[in-house]
């Protein structure tokens, strides 16, 4: 998601020093992240057990009735042809996650730069008006964000099925754009989700680097009010950034978020309209060579899909 789209306009550009940081205890505090020299990084606020892995194969989430594409990288990919619907909710028959409902919104649609009239529609979030949707951003070499959410959404229902979720996707190419962000947030409401990520990869300059899990704000407004849910999603977005690091390895943004990869926003409809917990997390850069080398991997890509299902395997554990 570029910083340069209507739904994410841009914080101040800061580059904050580096600082050290450990999760000890199980606690992710705010400032917890700056840095990216982890002790441990499966823990929230409230604390809990370790969640247990979910880690599966690149391999598992392929689709088994045709050949996998190559992705950028050109390692096989769990990509595009993986399609069995936004409705595929099958779960296996037990679990640590049995009975929950994950939804996992994967930013864009493919489909969007063929439609930019429709998605040029305004909505209401609350605050306001916006698009309805964009296009997304992509890599200098063409690689698009709107892959790159499609592919990572794949790879974490495989992970969180394997642990017993009920698991959604907003969207999965399935539809000709969209859907638009009010009725992304809809379907996670509607779902009763336990919870829900967006996922996107950002847009920024050359020389940005790092992740960032971005938080709904207090808004009280129009058809928006987030009061219920700042709180679970603060501790469903630490939890989410401490696996991040600890699995992939990779830092927070140096751009955004203090050196904490937690950003609190308050003018993106697909956090304003939820009712049930709910973060984005941009996981790199895409317009950074180096960021974008791990973002066009599908080793990488596998290795963030496991980051972030711990994240939220950890948050439903307690």
């Amino acid at each position: 998601m570029s910083y340069a789209s209507p739904e994410s306009d841009p914080p101040a550009d800061r580059r904050p020093r580096r600082r050290l940081f450990a999760v000890v205890g199980g606690a992710l505090a705010v400032g917890a992240l700056a840095g990216w020299l982890v002790v441990e990084g499966v823990g929230g606020t409230g604390g809990g057990t370790a969640a247990p892995s979910v880690s599966a194969s690149a391999g598992d989430v392929r689709s088994s009735a045709r050949p996998a594409p190559t992705d950028p990288s050109g390692s096989p990919s769990a990509s595009d042809d993986h399609r069995t619907g936004r409705d595929a909710t099958a779960t296996t028959a037990s679990g640590p996650l049995r009975g929950k409902v994950v939804v996992i919104d994967p930013g864009h649609n493919p489909g969007n730069v063929r439609h930019t009239a429709e998605i040029n529609r305004q909505v209401d979030i609350g605050t306001g008006r916006k698009e309805c949707d964009t296009t997304g951003t992509a890599t200098n070499d063409g690689y698009a964000e709107a892959r790159f959410t499609l592919d990572l959404a794949h790879r974490m229902r495989t992970l969180l099925q394997a642990q017993g979720a009920t698991v959604k996707l907003t969207q999965d190419a399935d539809r000709p754009f969209g859907p638009c962000i009010d009725e992304r947030a809809r379907i996670g409401n509607e779902a009763k989700a336990d919870a829900v990520v967006s996922l996107h990869a950002d847009g920024s300059g050359t020389g940005n680097r790092g992740f960032h899990v971005i938080l709904p704000g207090e808004v009280r407004a129009g058809a928006a009010d987030t009061r219920a849910i700042v709180g679970p999603s603060r501790e469903l977005g630490e939890r989410i950034a401490g696996n991040f690091v600890r699995v992939t390895g990779s830092a927070p943004s140096n751009y955004v978020g203090d050196g904490t990869g937690l950003v609190t926003r308050e003018d993106l409809g697909g956090l304003n309209l939820s009712t049930v917990p709910k973060v984005f997390i941009e996981c790199g850069n895409m317009r950074d060579s180096k960021d974008a080398a791990l973002l066009t991997s599908g080793a990488w890509r596998q290795k963030a899909a496991q980051g972030i299902s711990e994240g939220i395997v950890s948050f439903l554990r307690g």
